[in-house]
């Protein structure tokens, strides 16, 4: 029995068995379990802490990859390889959008990483429930395909705009309804997100902040499963991409916090990486009514998305060097810039 199979048989439609479905979750549990016991003194995270917990969060999913390649084989490693690539690409225009967050709420720094921590506990469960969603939706038929790629074209379109890079804290459904359901406290209390004032239940702002947060999440969620369900159509392996996606999140925020506004490219790399697997879809789809339809090969997307993000950040950092010599008031296309505002009052 080979290591793929261990414990009992894989499903249909997945190399995952039972058995690795379960130790799968159960690491993640852990790892969520240990993160939550080592943030649990309020503190500011400082750059090699945060370098530590990036790399180590870089070398799970690559130990994961030799795992695939050498129990199911080159092509399974390549598609998870691709997703995950493409789930942490989407990942930092994420972080740019929890930077905005963080600072329209005025959140302290040493409470940064709980809030981050929160939103990455809420984002694991809410792709989940999508990944199981879009597993079910394929088995109804081919016509998904043409759904999903049609949702990442628009989304690619959007982004290119800068739509989704727009943070209004105050018009945020979620935010207005918490508010309007229980008393907000004035300021922080630490790590809680409920108190007793006046004999009275209270929320602190950072249960507010978590929040806007997690509804941020939400949109995510729609964006990035089906662009991994672009790479492939087994869902353990959509799973597991997101998870190695933002289990690292929390610390690359931290290694990425001063360069993020730098990356004023980005938003054409994730259009266009977005656009290539919704186009993937659709030729997948017409593929399977006519067989002279190309498809785009998943090594051949993995060429192109890392070209893209290497072409990106290099343009970025050109873009950054010509408008740091320039005069006053240079070029800063192409990225969101954060909130110019006083913070909100949560």
């Amino acid at each position: 029995m080979s290591a793929g199979t261990f414990l009992a048989e894989p499903d249909q439609g997945t190399i995952a068995s039972p058995g690795l479905w379960s130790i799968t979750v159960a690491a993640l549990v852990l790892l969520l379990v240990v993160d939550v016991i080592l943030t649990r003194r309020p503190h500011e995270v400082r750059m090699r802490e945060a370098l530590v917990w990036s790399v180590f969060y870089l070398v799970l999913p690559v130990a994961f990859c030799a795992y695939l390649w050498g129990a199911f084989g080159t092509g399974v490693a390549v598609e998870f390889f691709t997703g995950y690539v493409v789930e942490k690409s989407l990942s930092v225009d994420n972080l740019f959008v929890f930077m905005l967050l963080l600072s329209a709420f005025a959140v302290p720094h040493e409470l940064t990483q709980r809030v981050l921590l929160y939103g990455i506990i809420g984002a694991l469960v809410l792709r989940a429930v999508f990944i199981a969603l879009g597993a079910a939706a394929l088995q109804s038929g081919t016509w998904v395909f043409l759904l999903f790629g049609a949702v990442l074209i628009v989304t690619a379109v959007k982004v290119l705009k800068g739509d989704d890079q727009e943070v209004d804290v105050a018009s945020m459904r979620s935010v207005r309804l918490l508010r309007r359901l229980v008393p907000v406290t004035g300021d922080y209390r630490g790590f809680r997100l409920v108190v007793r004032e006046q004999g009275r239940l209270a929320i602190t702002p950072l249960a507010v902040a978590t929040v806007a947060v997690f509804a941020t999440d939400i949109v995510f969620a729609v964006d990035s499963v089906p662009a991994v369900y672009g790479v492939t159509e087994d869902p353990f392996l959509v799973f597991a991409t997101n998870a190695f996606a933002l289990l690292g999140l929390r610390a690359l925020y931290f290694v990425l916090r001063d360069a993020l506004a730098r990356l004023r490219h980005l938003n054409y790399g994730l259009a266009a990486i977005l656009a290539l697997i919704g186009v993937k879809l659709v030729l997948h789809w017409a593929h399977g009514l006519w067989e002279w339809v190309p498809e785009i090969p998943t090594l051949a997307s993995l060429g192109v998305i890392v070209a893209v993000l290497l072409t990106v950040t290099l343009t970025s950092l050109y873009a950054g060097r010509r408008a740091a010599s320039a005069p006053e008031g240079g070029d800063d296309v192409g990225r969101a810039r954060p909130l110019e505002h006083d913070p909100v009052d949560p």
